[in-house]
Parts: C-alpha cells; structure tokens; sequence
C-alpha cells in the first residue's frame, strides 16, 4: 500500500468520526494494520502534520489533532475572508473552459454523495474551493486556502452535527453562474452565505468521541 493510500484511509477515519480528536497514532500499530514499515508510516504522519490534521509531539509521537472551539471559529472566518477575495478576483473573468471545469468538479461531487463515497465527496468538496484558488494565478492565496481546507474539514469531521459530509454541489453552482455573470455583489454573497452555512452545520459543545484501537480501526 503506497504512502498515498495509506494517508487517504487515516484522514478518512478521522473524517468519519472513527478516530476522535486527540488519538494517539502509535506508529508500530499502524505499520501492522497497513502491513507496511514504520519509516512510511513515519512519513505519512509528517505529510498529515503539514496539513494541520496530525500533530507530533516529541518524545511522545503523533496524534490526531484536537481543534478548539475557538480555533473551529477563527479558521472559518478566515476562509470566508480568503475566498471572498478569491471570488473578486475572478467574477466576470472566467472562460468556458475554467467554467466547465469547475462544473465537472460539482457534477463528481453530486455523483459520489449519490454513490455515498465520503472520501471522494471530501476530496470533490474541498478540490472545488482549491480550484478557484489555482484559477486566480496566486501562489500566496492557492497555498493559504489549502491550509485552511485542510483544518476545516478536520474542524466539520469533529463538531458536524449530521453523520455525512456535504459542502453544497447546488451552492458551488450558483457561485460558478454567478462568476460567469459578472455579479460581484452576488458572488460575494453567494460565497460567505456558502462558508457561512459550512460553519453553522457545526456543533460546538459536541463532546469528542471515545478513542478506539487503531487495529479495529484499520482493519484490512
């Protein structure tokens, strides 16, 4: 199993809610579940760090990250703030083709929440967001909302009042239409009105979930 695979099934169990906030993420139980050396497993954890959902501790290892309430509110505000300026950026300056690109990213979407495929609905979900980053041209803004992604669908894994993960194929429509139109006014509402209904699905004062065995977790 390649390094790749083995971080998707990690982040999964997090988003799912089968690894709770603050799991310890013992590398020698991982290595066995995965059948592969720690040295990958090793590097998997750093790769899962940088994106904010692992935190390493030395002299104690790596566990699942353990987001706060206020952490889940500033991250989100920012994202707001982040995408809002994204989304001035490019209405009324998409192409077709741009445009069909993000469609085909929603019509995926749509498809793998019907199919009931979370991994794929998580990774659709987060690649539309990213996508109109790319599109701006800006390194700085690309590589702050990937940051910012990454915590928050941590943040919707842990606090999420509903058991499913949904980011909105008919709300990511209507801010593509609303690109195309050139109506910043209504982009910019559509946009934070979007982030707005991701941070209100939240659940703050939801207490986390009992750690389980990382052999049941992952069990092949």
């Amino acid at each position: 199993m390649d390094s790749s695979e083995i971080a998707e099934r990690i982040w999964l169990a997090i988003a799912q809610g089968r690894l709770a906030p603050g799991a310890r993420l013992k590398e020698e139980e991982l290595a066995e579940s995965f059948e592969v050396g720690r040295a990958r497993i090793r590097s998997v954890l750093l790769q899962l760090s940088r994106e904010g959902l692992v935190d390493i501790i030395p002299n104690k290892g790596a566990q699942v990250a353990a987001p706060g309430v206020q952490e889940a509110r500033d991250v989100f505000y920012l994202r707001s703030t982040v995408e809002t300026r994204v989304a001035a950026q490019l209405t009324g300056k998409l192409t077709s083709q741009a445009a069909d690109e993000l469609r085909d990213i929603v019509a995926r979407e749509r498809e793998a929440i019907s199919d009931g495929h979370l991994a794929d609905v998580i990774r659709l979900s987060g690649l539309f967001h990213l996508k109109l980053a790319e599109l701006t041209g800006s390194s700085v803004l690309q590589s702050i909302l990937r940051d910012l992604i990454s915590r928050s669908s941590l943040i919707t894994a842990v606090y999420r009042d509903t058991g499913y993960f949904n980011c909105g194929p008919d709300e990511h429509d209507a801010i593509v239409e609303a690109l195309m139109s050139g109506d910043e006014d209504k982009v910019l509402r559509l946009v934070s009105e979007h982030i707005e209904h991701l941070r209100a699905d939240l659940n703050l004062t939801s207490e986390q979930q009992p750690v389980k065995n990382l052999r049941d977790i992952f069990e092949l």
